[in-house]
């Protein structure tokens, strides 16, 4: 028998900076995984995480 959606899902959160700056000293982008209640947060998150591949805290936005 199939369980139902849980309210949690799994999000991926990528670097804002290395995305849209192509000249950074190594290539890849940093990303997180999370989870986020749908109910309660419905639009995108947006948090300040630390980036390796800037060597700075940086947003970094849900992606699908």
């Amino acid at each position: 028998m199939a369980k139902n959606k849980g309210v949690r899902i799994v999000i991926t959160l990528e670097c804002t900076e290395c995305r849209s700056n192509p000249s950074k000293r190594s290539p890849g982008v940093s990303r997180y995984t999370t989870e986020k209640n749908r109910r309660n947060t419905t639009e995108r998150l947006e948090i300040k995480k630390f980036c390796p591949h800037c060597n700075k805290s940086t947003v970094h936005k849900e992606i699908k």
